[in-house]
């Protein structure tokens, strides 16, 4: 790995977030905004577990969605893997995993209305494509010789399952173990947009001012996280992946005329749909451009470099947390190993929507609070990920201490992992700040919903496309980043 060229690239990212930063809105606009946030941290102290009915139904509905959720989009994934060679497959995969979560939830609202089929497929559809990726790549790392040594009589079907599927299963089981914990945290955010999981009552909350309640809630999202292991035990999944279709409640009747006229009338560009041609639709994709799109990329840009860096930097501040290099094994050093992983646990199992949204209550509406959360989460992804890769490394007998250990010994080891994985989660960042424009900062996401607010799904559409075509592109500068520096990141390494 080139050192110099490295530098270069980290230099040149600090600078250009630096320069963002003198173009971004971070004032706090509420009038007692740590009275606020003292008044969330006596919820989490005393929480008010007294409404168990409420709190049963949010986590179980918000398991009941991640769980058929991940199961389509996995057998989904599964399937497209298969054909992943062919370039159609790589494109539609990349497309469909570059929509967020909430983005095909504002989609089939307008369909299928509050229905569960809303939900499931808003979870399904993004995670079908990142899963055919992944196990595409995890496949393709298999050893060959296997396949050689069968005879010719043996179909496509038998090499794959006894060759490449057998010696992939850890990884493809692993991965998917950790997909499940991304879905209840999707799970958890569409509530935002009316499905009855956890982040619905969580808003609702919040909005009545019940901080206990609110305590309570992120409490047991945190136990459910935690304890994932425990209760999502390998000989289990089958009886919950059958369970889980029956648990996600009922909706209204889906209306299928209107599911007609929404993808064939409400999303074809107006000037089309009303015989303009393209004498109309130029003019029409020129205001929208000018009005709304520009300054919604601008804007993501914008926050996606700041948080970008600023989650590097909490990356590289908080992974000693959880290295023994700094915590020791002796017992005093497991205790502080173990509080670490515990503030690590807790920044990663907080969906970046969700806290975003908790710090927009307490903070008002700026960049700020999207920074911070965006920052937290995926900070608590990354440290921990690197706190794990730093407990391989082994040390001299004679390797100085505290600091010194730090900035000579350990930090220059780990720093190419960590370029690889920050560079991997930028496109996710950049996704994740265009969804956040739906709790009001002025992202592509925030002209998503205000058009869909005024029904003007066409241009909704066309502003989701967009955003699609923007992740993809700094996907794949990401990726030609990670190639010029020889930054290896294998899949299953991924958070």
């Amino acid at each position: 790995m080139p050192l110099t060229a490295t530098r270069r690239v980290t230099l040149g990212l600090i600078l250009l977030a630096g320069v963002c930063l003198l173009f971004g809105d971070f004032e706090i606009s509420t009038h007692a905004p740590w009275q606020a946030l003292g008044r969330l941290f006596m919820g989490l102290l005393q929480p008010d577990f007294s409404r168990v009915d409420f709190l049963g139904e949010a986590l179980l509905r918000t398991v009941a969605f991640a769980f058929t959720g991940v199961g389509l989009g996995a057998a989904a994934g599964m399937l497209l893997a298969l054909l992943f060679g062919h370039v159609w497959v790589r494109t539609f995969c990349a497309f469909i995993r570059a929509i967020h979560e909430l983005f095909w939830a504002l989609i089939f609202l307008q369909s299928f209305g509050l229905h569960p089929i809303t939900g499931v497929l808003a979870i399904a559809i993004p995670y079908a494509g990142t899963f055919a990726k992944v196990y595409a790549e995890i496949l393709d790392e298999c050893d060959p010789q296997p396949e050689r040594t069968l005879p010719r009589r043996a179909g496509r079907l038998s090499a794959l399952v006894y060759t490449r599927i057998s010696q992939a299963w850890p990884h493809l089981v692993s991965y998917t173990a950790y997909r499940l914990e991304c879905g209840l945290r999707s799970s958890a955010v569409i509530g935002f947009v009316g499905m009855p999981t956890l982040g619905f009552h969580l808003a609702g909350a919040f909005a009545q001012g019940h901080y206990a309640t609110v305590g309570a809630l992120l409490l047991l999202f945190y136990a459910l996280i935690a304890s994932l292991r425990l209760w999502a035990r390998p000989r289990l999944l089958p009886l919950y992946l059958l369970a889980s279709p029956f648990l996600l409640g009922t909706g209204l009747p889906i209306m299928w005329s209107n599911v007609a006229r929404f993808f064939t009338e409400d999303i074809v560009p107006a000037p089309l749909r009303n015989g303009e041609g393209l004498g109309g639709l130029l003019p029409w994709l020129g205001d929208l451009l000018a009005h709304q799109a520009l300054p919604g990329i601008w804007n993501t840009l914008l926050l996606t470099q700041i948080a970008m860096v600023l989650t590097g930097a909490l990356a590289m501040t908080l992974f000693p947390l959880i290295s023994h290099h700094f915590t020791g094994r002796h017992f005093t050093g497991r205790v502080r190993g173990a509080l670490g992983h515990g503030v690590l646990v807790v920044m990663r199992s907080t969906p970046e929507y969700l806290l975003a949204f908790i710090l927009l209550q307490l903070w008002g509406p700026s960049m700020l609070p999207a920074v911070v959360a965006l920052a937290l989460h995926n900070g608590g992804i990354i440290g921990h990920l690197i706190g794990r890769r730093s407990n391989e490394i082994q040390l001299r007998q004679d390797a100085p201490g505290g600091m010194n250990r730090y900035a000579y010994e350990v930090a220059p080891r780990v720093y190419g992992p960590f370029l690889a994985l920050l560079f991997y989660r930028w496109e996710i960042i950049m996704r994740e700040t265009a969804i956040l424009g739906i709790l009001g900062i002025a992202t592509l996401g925030f002209h998503v919903d205000s058009a869909i607010q005024e029904l003007r799904f066409d241009r909704a559409m066309v502003l989701i496309v967009i955003t699609a075509l923007l992740n993809i592109g700094v996907d794949i500068l990401a990726r030609r980043l990670r190639a010029r520096l020889r930054l290896s990141h294998t899949a299953q390494s991924e958070p």
